[in-house]
């Protein structure tokens, strides 16, 4: 039976949207005669050199780009796009220096700051001019260990203006898990804060900042932003205050044209494996993927206000920034998005007038089992959007979103990540909304699922893959001359395809559904289950707030096992493990259903807030962790190590 959507877009909206627009302007240049989204995918993949040329123009990227669109089109890794063009990312995300409101800060203790798009010129004119004083150029980098805030934004436009390289992570990282991340790339400046507000408490972080500087040897200047007025901040020779490193006298920007495949910036993986991979990412792919996937697939415009609830530590931050180069308006939040209250980012929608919202899957899970139900206390007027990532939003996430936040709006889950700085499945603003399903395939992107034989899959579970090139792929690993780890990451598996790691299905309306990582795949009994599928029927048990899943080497086979965390007060006993067992029974498969349940007080995640299945599954089967400071919560780990009930 053809599932009903839960939601779709009117008419009305279809006809306004620019992905319309763009489709009509496909049809009129190349004489087409694409109807609807699908057809203007599959013209994508199939004439992807001639459609990211279009984009270039459609979105008049400011810059040269060149005769030649792509050489070596057919080899991953290897092609290079755009060989011939120049550009500048941020004078791309500074091309509107008017009135407008560019940034909208609001702080967990109450703090709002905002800046229209002639006074953010101006700022990064004057930090630009300072770097420059101090010898920052093309290809050195600048690292920052920063809030959300304006002044993050601020120092990686004036760092990119310079062609320099910008890296970046949160302030709630441990010293070790700074030092694992900047000390693989040398950084010339370091920008960071005095302190951070989260869950009602002013954090110092003098110390810990101190222990990184003593640590990274080319370090030539330290600038400290009073973010949360520590009397007691690191001082010294290279030590200079925000506001008194600025050159305030210097009124504009000279952009320093970099060639499209130029380094931008360096992210890094979780390093729950060992040391985090540096992953590079090129000026002119990330800025064209943004560009397609803000102006099309969310439709953005100037008069949009964009949040993301995301610290600097996870891509989001990256892919947030760049609505920038669209001219809407970013909505910027640092710290616990629980305090005061649950409510707290709904207040913010109502006060700022968000009109896309974006957040994790796991945000609106926690919402859900807190009762919370912004629809009956809140306006929410200007939502039009929500988008959510970081973990897979089950089924009924999306009954909660349409029953409890707003019936009229276009959820989308969005899936890609660091290694891509963008989407590989995402939402589109002229197509429906299926329950537990990822809307479309990114445009450009030949998004594919495989099996194990590198056969294409429909309506079956399988491996994630992009079967072409496309200009968002990293431009290489950093500290890896001969690309060995970068072609050992994604292009090992299939012949000349990258492999994402996600384990994933693509269905017949052209949505896709994923169902967790790849390398957690459970397999009792030689049946692949996803985490993803056990996790969205455990959540439906009241009691228990979270959960995490791994298979256990058992008697020649593998067995399920399920660890939850429960609610203040409540204790696992036979009747909650019966109620844990028989929902996902009924729900599932009798495959689904765990060996073991046992209860735990707290389930290790990341510092951008995922889980770490393959940390617990090494912990289970007495097989170290390479590398605990990547983790937000490493005390929790030793929960799982030597429990009676797995011996």
């Amino acid at each position: 039976m053809q599932q009903e959507p839960m939601w779709r877009p009117s008419a009305e909206a279809i006809a306004n949207a620019r992905m319309t627009d763009f489709l009509q302007q496909m049809n009129q240049r190349h004489e087409l005669s694409l109807a609807n989204y699908h057809d203007l995918y599959r013209w994508s993949v199939e004439q992807h050199e001639q459609f990211w040329s279009e984009v270039w123009d459609y979105f008049d990227v400011v810059g040269d780009k060149g005769a030649s669109v792509v050489t070596d089109k057919e080899k991953m890794p290897g092609a290079k796009w755009f060989p011939q063009a120049s550009l500048n990312f941020a004078e791309n995300l500074l091309r509107y220096q008017d009135d407008r409101l560019a940034l909208i800060f609001r702080g967990e203790d109450g703090q709002r700051q905002q800046l229209t798009y002639a006074e953010l010129y101006q700022q990064v004119a004057a930090l630009a001019a300072s770097f420059k004083k101090l010898g920052v150029s093309k290809g050195d980098r600048v690292a920052g260990m920063m809030p959300n805030c304006i002044e993050t934004i601020i120092t990686m436009l004036a760092t990119t203006s310079l062609g320099a390289i910008w890296s970046s992570c949160s302030p709630d990282f441990g010293v070790q898990g700074v030092l694992d991340r900047f000390g693989q790339i040398a950084p010339k400046v370091l920008i960071t804060v005095d302190g951070y507000f989260y869950n009602g408490k002013n954090l110092n972080i003098k110390q810990k900042t101190a222990d990184i500087v003593a640590k990274i040897d080319s370090l030539e200047q330290v600038v400290v932003v009073n973010f949360s007025d520590q009397s007691d901040t690191i001082s010294g020779t290279d030590v200079a205050t925000w506001d008194a490193f600025l050159d305030h006298s210097a009124s504009d920007l000279e952009f320093v044209r970099c060639d499209f495949n130029d380094p931008l910036y360096i992210m890094f993986s979780s390093g729950t494996t060992g040391v985090p991979k540096c992953i590079v990412h090129g000026i002119g792919g990330t800025l064209l993927q943004h560009m397609k996937e803000h102006g099309l697939h969310t439709d953005l415009d100037r008069d949009d206000r964009l949040f993301y609830f995301t610290t600097c530590g996870w891509m989001m931050w990256n892919w947030l920034v760049s609505g920038l180069a669209i001219g809407a308006t970013l909505v910027l939040f640092d710290g616990s998005p629980f305090a005061p209250k649950p409510e707290v980012l709904w207040d913010m929608v109502d006060d700022e007038g968000i009109s896309v919202f974006g957040t994790s899957a796991k945000y609106l899970s926690a919402l859900e089992k807190a009762h919370v139900k912004p629809r009956e206390s809140h306006k929410l007027k200007s939502l039009r959007a929500i988008l959510t990532t970081g973990s897979v939003l089950p089924p009924e996430s999306f009954d909660y979103v349409y029953r409890d936040i707003k019936a009229d709006l276009c959820l989308s889950s969005i899936s890609g990540g660091t290694d891509i700085v963008s989407c590989f499945a995402l939402g589109c603003p002229i197509l429906p909304v299926y329950r537990g399903e990822l809307q479309c395939r990114g445009l450009g992107l030949a998004v594919n699922v495989f099996d194990d034989n590198g056969q294409p899959l429909l309506e079956q579970k399988g491996e994630l893959v992009c079967e072409k090139s496309f200009p968002s792929m990293p431009i290489g690993f950093w500290n890896d001359p001969d690309g060995k780890r970068y072609h050992n990451a994604y292009f090992d598996r299939f012949t000349n395809t990258w492999a994402h790691g996600d384990y994933a299905e693509l269905t017949r309306h052209g949505g896709v559904i994923i169902y967790g990582r790849s390398d957690a795949v459970l397999n009792p009994g030689g049946v692949r289950i996803g985490t993803a599928e056990i996790y969205r029927q455990v959540e439906k048990v009241d009691d228990v707030l979270e959960s995490i899943a791994v298979g256990q080497k058992w008697q020649d086979d593998e067995r399920v096992v399920l660890f939850v965390r429960l609610r203040e007060g409540i204790t696992l006993n036979d009747d909650l493990i019966a109620t844990i067992k028989q929902t996902i029974r009924a729900n599932a498969t009798p495959r689904h259903v765990p060996a073991v349940i046992a209860q735990v007080d707290d389930i290790p995640r990341t510092v951008s807030g995922k889980i770490v299945e393959l940390a617990v599954r090494n912990v289970v089967h007495g097989e170290p962790v390479k590398n605990t400071d990547a983790l937000a919560n490493p005390e929790a780990l030793e929960q799982f190590r030597d429990r009676a009930e797995l011996q």
